[in-house]
């Protein structure tokens, strides 16, 4: 696995800084948030700016080769295609690989009929329009979210349920993913093994973070290793992956602490597999 951070965690903070973490934690991937959160690189980015991104990977010696927006297609519109092709057009002009987006965020059971149809050809319009720019669209397999003051809960989404994942990739030939255990874990898929072999031929990115349990019910974003998630189990069906593992923790107040217990973890892990 080629390791490096993901954005989400990083939402508070410049470029800049976050390529400064990245960089000592001697990691060569960032991924770049696009049109996401208030510090990303926004979707009307000039020639410029995007120039600027650019000489700013390299000044520290970061690769440039996964980005990140926000979409959501399951709500029974449209609205976001035209937002997600043009951040395709930016990690084109950018030299990015791997564009990381969603299939969105509704309960699974909400999505069929006519909102099923629309995301589905959401996904094939993007998916076709990023391919014929030399860019993969990346969906995560990533829940529906509800917030509560002391976490979050995460349920079901069209992502996190085997059979309808298994059905978007027939009916979207040129959509990628991006698998995230945690998410899994957040919505009771603990034992993954029979997920990950089912869709691995079509997973070109990994993020790496965690969730603990609350008495509550609810979960805390947490470092990998927190929970009593088998991480040894994980990492043993991933040891082949030869693409980007982000390292995702998302508590933005000790992203940089947080990050570097995530690493440390892991490879810790990796060593006694």
């Amino acid at each position: 696995m080629i390791y490096g951070n993901a954005s989400w965690g990083f939402r508070e903070l410049e470029l800049e800084e976050q390529l400064k973490i990245t960089a000592e934690m001697n990691l060569s991937v960032l991924e770049l948030g696009i049109a996401n959160a208030p510090k990303d690189l926004p979707s009307d980015a000039s020639d410029s700016e995007i120039e600027n991104v650019k000489s700013l990977y390299k000044k520290y010696g970061v690769k440039l080769m996964c980005a990140a927006t926000g979409n959501d297609f399951t709500n029974g519109n449209r609205d976001d295609v035209e937002k997600v092709k043009k951040v395709i057009d930016i990690c084109a002009k950018l030299g990015v690989k791997y564009l990381r987006i969603f299939a969105g965020f509704s309960p699974v059971k909400e999505v069929v009929g006519e909102r099923w149809d629309i995301m589905i050809d959401c996904l094939n319009e993007v998916s076709g329009y990023a391919k014929s720019k030399g860019v993969y669209a990346v969906v995560e397999t990533h829940g529906g979210v509800n917030g509560f003051d002391d976490g979050v809960e995460h349920f079901a989404s069209v992502t996190t349920n085997l059979e309808t994942l298994t059905k978007i990739l027939e009916q979207v030939q040129d959509i990628k993913l991006n698998y995230d255990p945690a998410n899994l874990y957040a919505v009771g898929i603990e034992n993954q093994k029979e997920f990950f072999e089912k869709i691995k031929d079509r997973v070109c990115c990994v993020h790496l973070k965690d969730f603990v349990k609350l008495p509550s019910g609810h979960l805390r974003p947490a470092a990998c290793g927190e929970s009593d998630f088998d991480w040894k189990a994980a990492l043993s069906m991933l040891k082949d992956f030869e693409g980007p593992a982000m390292f995702e923790y998302e508590i933005p107040e000790s992203i940089k602490e947080g990050s570097k217990e995530c690493l440390e973890y892991i490879k810790k892990t990796e060593e006694t597999i």
